[in-house]
């Protein structure tokens, strides 16, 4: 990474190849501005905004990460503010000749004797928050859960302090949609495995209305079908009670603070770091994002990999322009075609609704300094580190395996949240450029700043400056390990992020390819 000095106009250029640097100044640089090596500014250049390091010639590559992110459209001076309208997109890689699983990679040396205090699970699985959620099978039933959950915050929540809190697993699928359509089966076992989240503690409980097209029974856990649980002990009908609304709270009341009372005997354990399954999102991302937070991420996701634990990175279209840097890391041919069978399946589902991959880049990313999909998605795949990809998750489904995973997901913060809540992630780590109170309720989330500048304005929403490492202030390697060991704490409940104390909660959002009627 090369940074011009702290006190003059700033860029950084991350690659020996690349003909572009991103300027590092927070009002930018004006028009004359000379930086240290000679260039000078022709134009006002915003923060964040990229600046030719040559002349460009019309057609010629533009070159950000040592990667092609596009095509001058016309003469580009040295000098010059490169913007969206300078550039024309690259086409994606061809799917049918990536290499699969050619990069043979070093063993890592194993990370041990990092713990942290977890909540175990019957099933297995170490929970880093003690919660009770309620599931629904439909939306209609949702306003009377949402009742019942804040009554039950109120009235009963302070009677057992060992839980930390009571959540509504509502959304707004169930009725009115093809149910039995092929893609139906991803909101079904979405809604399925979020019900076995590790930081739910098995206590499973459905709310349901009674004439809706999806069925309790594909929404709990087997376990509790196998275990001998009676269908009244897991599941409530709203159209089988014959008490009006007060009846309905009052007996959806005492089936929580029955869960509530075993819930409340659980206590925290040291575990090891391996039981960590770390979700890695971002959001409101800006051309820092894949020089500061990101590569941190990155490095953090290697030490984790290295200790034994989970971490999944997310985001098919923010994956898809770089998927012939990741397939050599598969660690299996297996694995390399999995990943392509998921972005053939995205590539697919973008045309029937006669959109592609370029939909997916922002306003707010474009004013942070990313010119298209492609130059997002060399930054966005920087939290995937340097480790061999083990495994890919389909939408909906249960991670399965320890180490780097690829969970496949829509680039929707939402929806892409939760998908990981789905997979089994208990902790989620999230960087923004822009900025974002996004939070979930079933996990911590720690936030990351892409920048100072924004950690310095909002210091009650983030947790991480990674704008230290553009300042010198840290190293990448040092914040990556800042991160882990952060990671630990909050697992740990030593440390609330900043989404906790304020209780900044999503909506779970599913994702739906399947026909609403």
């Amino acid at each position: 990474m090369l940074i011009e000095h702290q006190d003059s106009p700033r860029y950084i250029r991350l690659h020996a190849d690349d003909n572009v640097g991103v300027v590092v100044n927070d009002q930018g640089v004006t028009a004359g501005s000379r930086f240290t090596d000679g260039l000078q500014a022709v134009e006002h250049i915003p923060q964040s905004h990229k600046v030719a390091l040559t002349d460009l010639a019309e057609g010629a590559e533009v070159v950000r990460y040592g990667q092609v992110i596009g095509y001058a459209l016309q003469p580009i001076p040295r000098g010059s503010w490169v913007t969206e309208a300078h550039l024309r997109m690259p086409e994606p890689p061809a799917l049918d000749s990536l290499p699969r699983a050619t990069r043979a990679a070093a063993p890592l040396e194993p990370l041990e004797g990092f713990t942290f205090e977890g909540f175990r699970n019957p099933d297995g699985s170490v929970g880093t928050r003690n919660l009770l959620g309620v599931s629904t099978t439909v939306q209609c039933v949702a306003g009377v859960l949402e009742h019942c959950v804040e009554r039950a915050r109120r009235e009963l929540l302070p009677k057992y302090p060992n839980v930390d809190d009571v959540i509504a697993l509502s959304h707004s699928y169930g009725c009115g949609v093809a149910i039995n359509a092929p893609d139906a089966v991803i909101p079904i076992r979405t809604l399925f495995n979020l019900a076995r989240n590790p930081n739910l503690g098995g206590q499973a409980l459905v709310i349901g209305l009674g004439c809706e097209k999806l069925q309790p029974v594909q929404l709990m856990p087997g376990d509790a079908l196998t275990s001998g649980m009676s269908e009244p002990q897991w599941l409530y009908r709203l159209q089988e009670s014959g008490n009006g609304f007060a009846g309905m709270v009052g007996q959806i009341l005492g089936l929580i603070e029955a869960r509530l009372e075993v819930l409340d005997a659980r206590r925290r354990e040291t575990c090891p770091a391996s039981e960590l399954v770390v979700g890695m999102q971002c959001g409101g991302s800006d051309a820092f994002s894949g020089i500061t937070a990101n590569p941190a991420l990155g490095v953090a996701a290697d030490l984790l990999v290295r200790a034994g634990a989970t971490v999944m990175f997310s985001e098919n279209t923010e994956v898809r322009d770089g998927i012939h840097l990741l397939t050599p890391r598969a660690a299996t041919p297996e694995v390399a075609d999995a990943l392509i069978r998921e972005m053939d399946w995205y590539d697919r589902y973008l045309e029937r609704g006669m959109a592609d991959r370029s939909a997916n880049t922002t306003p707010g990313n474009k004013k942070g300094g990313l010119n298209n999909i492609v130059e997002k998605a060399m930054g966005s795949i920087a939290k995937s580190g340097s480790s061999p990809i083990a495994g890919v998750v389909p939408p909906g489904e249960k991670v399965r395996g320890k180490g780097l995973q690829f969970c496949a997901t829509p680039a929707s913060d939402f929806i892409c949240g939760t998908l990981q809540l789905a997979a089994g992630m208990n902790l989620h780590i999230f960087t923004t450029g822009r900025g974002t109170p996004y939070g979930l309720a079933m996990v911590p989330v720690i936030k990351v700043a892409t920048r100072s500048e924004l950690a310095e304005r909002w210091p009650d929403l983030i947790d991480v400056d990674a704008g230290r490492v553009t300042s010198g202030r840290l190293s990448l390697e040092e914040l990556g390990w800042e991160i882990f060991r952060l990671y630990l704490d909050v697992a740990s409940g030593r440390t609330r992020t900043w989404a906790e104390r304020h209780r900044l909660h999503n909506d779970l959002v599913l994702f739906n390819p399947a026909p609403v009627t």
